[in-house]
């Protein structure tokens, strides 16, 4: 990767003083390591009339295989072998950006000891980067640098200069240019629009990442007309911290426009206190969910498959609508566990009559499941080795055939918006796969088809517009003749 950054200057004011803004000299070629490969700085040419520094970052291509792998850790997520083959070693993203704040921290902070007055001084520059991803193309890169004061030349790269009948690829030469900026904004705005508009982190992005954007942001981010589009990449789209700038943001304008302090503005909450309000866990908007659906089904007689500890039994005992109640696990610690969270032995006749808790395997047909208004599969599937799946499914549609079944699933594309999940992790080891949406659609629809049912599917949790729910819930209904010809046998 390669960036230069050219200033010109006069006798009173040379252009050798970018020398003391970067704090690397211009007489010296220096050599920093950096955690996937050595960033160079070095000055092609250094005179009164004209300085130009340059940065190479050479990237350890071995380095960055082992220390993250998948979208938004260090591989193209366009491509199957992009953890051995991608971009990372050549175009400008946020491996760059990195580099830029690690060697140039003080210059992006405006701090200059030997010349006090130089940070503050606006000069005229020329950033040059020749190969930029740019995910929205020459257009996308003007949005984001024009309203900042640079002059943007954007060039696409042809995909092959021999073959132009294959077009343009997704970079850009960049080229910009401002007579009204500082050294300091400079950076800072490159620290931030480089991986934005390459849209691929190469690290894991926590809470952290919110105060690096605002302290690089400061003073430009809170009044850019697509500060929303700048926030949500550069955060790779985890939708809780996306909230979180968002909301810090609107308090940095709000306190502008007013002339105040932020602390001033934002001085409702009693910092002795916790007055935040938390979100509800997803395993009771799961619960809530399953619950409506059993409900509108009209079951009274409902089976709990695969229950483990007896969180649901517990919730649907609570539910005087439902008269029978059986939970099923092949896990006898587990139904042990349950029973004692359902105090059994401690219940009144008239409600222990209502819940039963028996072992079983899910992979066999069982005549003790037959003749039930639902059953429920709540976390359940994702447990099975996929080729088991098959076996569950007839026992359970083809066997068993309640009524209605209700088969809730992770979805596995809102895996991205979990803070604290390692990319490229399921969410529990025990999980043995997690689907997408469309994945689980399909498996629900073969399965709908071949066994005489109606599925429809709903959301639970907040519904993401770009990567859906963080759970998936299918409800299966037995249709009309079939159902007949069911009871009828």
């Amino acid at each position: 990767m390669f960036l230069t950054i050219s200033t010109t200057g006069t006798p009173e004011r040379p252009a050798t003083d970018l020398g003391f803004l970067l704090h690397k000299h211009p007489d010296n070629a220096q050599a920093f390591s950096t955690s996937y490969g050595k960033a160079h700085v070095l000055y092609p040419e250094a005179g009164v009339d004209r300085c130009t520094a340059a940065l190479l970052l050479e990237v350890d291509a071995v380095a960055l295989v082992r220390r993250g792998k998948g979208k938004g850790r260090g591989g193209a997520p366009d491509a199957a072998l992009a953890q051995y083959v991608n971009d990372r070693p050549y175009a400008a993203s946020s491996l760059l950006a990195v580099a830029l704040s690690a060697v140039f921290s003080s210059a992006m902070r405006g701090v200059c000891a030997a010349k006090p007055e130089l940070p503050a001084q606006q000069r005229p520059l020329r950033i040059e980067v020749p190969a930029l991803p740019a995910r929205g193309g020459a257009g996308l890169v003007r949005a984001l640098f024009e309203p900042l004061g640079w002059t943007v030349s954007a060039e696409p790269v042809p995909l092959d200069t021999e073959f132009p009948q294959w077009g343009d690829s997704r970079y850009v030469s960049l080229v910009l240019e401002s007579e009204s900026l500082t050294v300091a904004e400079a950076l800072r705005h490159l620290y931030v629009l480089l991986p934005v508009l390459d849209d691929a982190k190469h690290y894991w992005v926590s809470s952290d990442e919110v105060d690096k954007l605002l302290r690089a942001g400061e003073g430009w981010l809170s009044d850019h007309p697509e500060q929303k589009l700048i926030t949500s990449r550069y955060l790779s789209r985890r939708w809780s911290l996306t909230r979180q700038a968002m909301e810090r943001l609107e308090l940095v304008r709000l306190a502008e426009a007013d002339d105040s302090a932020v602390e001033e503005i934002d001085n409702a909450v009693d910092a002795e206190a916790e007055t935040e309000e938390r979100p509800t866990p997803l395993a009771v908007l799961r619960r809530e969910a399953i619950l409506t659906a059993l409900t509108q089904a009209g079951a009274a007689r409902v089976l709990d498959l695969g229950c483990g500890q007896g969180q649901l039994v517990q919730a649907l005992l609570k539910e005087p609508r439902f008269t029978e109640i059986v939970g099923v696990d092949v896990s006898v610690r587990a139904l042990t566990i349950a029973s004692r969270r359902l105090k059994l032995d401690r219940m009144g006749e008239r409600q222990a009559s209502r819940v039963r808790l028996v072992q079983g395997s899910l992979a066999y047909t069982d005549a003790r499941l037959k003749g039930y208004d639902a059953a429920v599969l709540s976390e359940v599937i994702e447990h099975l080795d996929l080729p088991r799946l098959p076996a569950l499914e007839y026992a359970v549609f083809g066997s068993a055939r309640p009524r209605t079944v209700v088969v809730t699933t992770p979805n596995v594309e809102y895996n991205v918006r979990w803070e604290s999940l390692p990319a490229g992790h399921v969410r529990h080891a025990d999980h043995r796969f997690e689907w997408t949406r469309e994945e689980f659609r399909g498996w629900a629809a073969a399965v709908a088809e071949r066994h005489g049912y109606d599925v429809g599917f709903v959301p639970v949790g907040p519904d993401d517009p770009e990567v859906g729910p963080p759970t998936q819930m299918a409800v299966f209904t037995l249709g009309g003749a079939t159902e007949k010809e069911a009871k009828a046998a």
